[in-house]
């Protein structure tokens, strides 16, 4: 499996040059898999980019592509319309989330209806299939994707894509419990390779008024991360005020806590 980061900040995109080094759209990562499926997690701003991207790669062909939703929050979600695929009749758009798919048709066809932009969702050329995430794990080829719930407002779940030995897990927007750990999180994220982890909060900024906010710090990845024993932690959903000289500093901090911590940033690719 390949892991690319196309958006890591939380909230809103952000610019300027400070921030160029973990970049600025917001949350959106893929997963290509050995048998060539593209797996996407979040459709932020960054949603735009990985979309012309695929484009000038893949030419003419036709494209089947799996969107995975943790959720409808609008970072999470407003690149969609700028999604070049969108628009093209051979692309296929898989979209996946915990509710009905007459529900998730009605959420996003909503970023793209009277006068929020020119174009309606669904007239749109692209194929679109709705599925309804299962709560027993499924397949997308020899994939496998399971899911678990978050503490963040309105919902969120994480998820684990598994292929062969290998593990990712993608748990972005999500609290820490007032006293101890998370333990369903720590139980999901158990011996994988890499857990993706929201780092929007330093501790103190957290105290200082964000309890309740739906989101944790890198202190508590750290936590996780050696409590489920696993081999790399990524921090994400960064702070959109954050500089990269703040983020450089909370990678530091957390690397004494977890020594194989590392910051998310745009183009960055591990490969499994």
């Amino acid at each position: 499996m390949k892991l690319e980061f196309w958006g890591v900040r939380g909230t809103t995109p952000v610019s300027g040059k400070d921030k160029n080094k973990y970049g600025g759209y917001t949350l959106c990562t893929s997963v290509f898999t050995s048998e060539g499926e593209w797996l996407i997690i979040d459709a932020g701003t960054g949603l735009k980019k990985l979309g012309d991207c695929l484009l000038s790669q893949g030419g003419e062909e036709p494209l089947n592509l799996h969107i995975l939703l943790t959720h409808f929050h609008l970072d999470h979600i407003i690149g969609i319309p700028f999604f070049t695929p969108l628009y093209s009749p051979k692309i296929t758009l898989n979209f996946y989330a915990t509710c009905s798919p007459e529900e998730t048709e009605k959420y996003l066809s909503g970023l793209m209806t009277g006068r929020y932009f020119p174009l309606d969702f669904k007239k749109t050329p692209s194929i679109k299939t709705y599925n309804e995430i299962p709560e027993e794990d499924f397949h997308i080829g020899k994939t496998r994707i399971s899911h678990c719930p978050l503490h963040h407002p309105q919902g969120n779940v994480g998820f684990k894509i598994q292929e062969d030995n290998k593990q990712i897990v993608y748990a972005t927007d999500t609290e820490h419990p007032e006293k101890g750990l998370d333990k369903r999180l720590v139980s999901f994220a158990q011996e994988a390779d890499i857990l993706i982890y929201d780092a929007m909060y330093t501790p103190e900024e957290y105290e200082s008024g964000r309890r309740g906010w739906g989101h944790s710090t890198w202190l508590e990845g750290t936590k996780i991360a050696r409590e489920a024993r696993v081999r790399e932690l990524y921090l994400s959903h960064f702070n959109p005020d954050h500089s990269d000289e703040q983020i450089d500093e909370i990678i530091a901090l957390a690397c004494e806590k977890f020594p194989q911590t590392q910051g998310a940033r745009e183009e960055v690719k591990p490969v499994l």
